[in-house]
């Protein structure tokens, strides 16, 4: 299982959440950045749709194959020792 970490960070003078080298807007305060940072996390637990996809690859090679719409990611906030869970954002939570 693919797992999606998203890391608190200092970043245009204010704070962001990063997966890798990506960055977030940037949050006035810490706090308002690790809110957004759970949101999104908790986003990526939610299922979509089964299909079947096609790509291309970094060749120029077309592939198919059939992507399941529950497979999802398991994620992960972080800032430095402390590790927040998503935001709940099942219906009645």
């Amino acid at each position: 299982m693919v797992k999606v970490v998203y890391e608190i960070v200092p970043h245009d003078g204010g704070w962001a959440y990063r997966f890798r080298d990506v960055y977030s807007e940037a949050f006035p305060t810490h706090s308002e950045a690790v809110e957004a940072a759970r949101i999104v996390a908790a986003e990526q637990q939610i299922g979509g749709d089964s299909a079947e996809i096609s790509w291309q690859d970094e060749s120029g090679k077309w592939h198919e194959e059939y992507a399941d719409g529950g497979d999802r990611p398991e994620t992960e906030v972080i800032d430095g020792q402390v590790h927040f869970p998503p935001i709940d954002t099942a219906p009645g939570a």
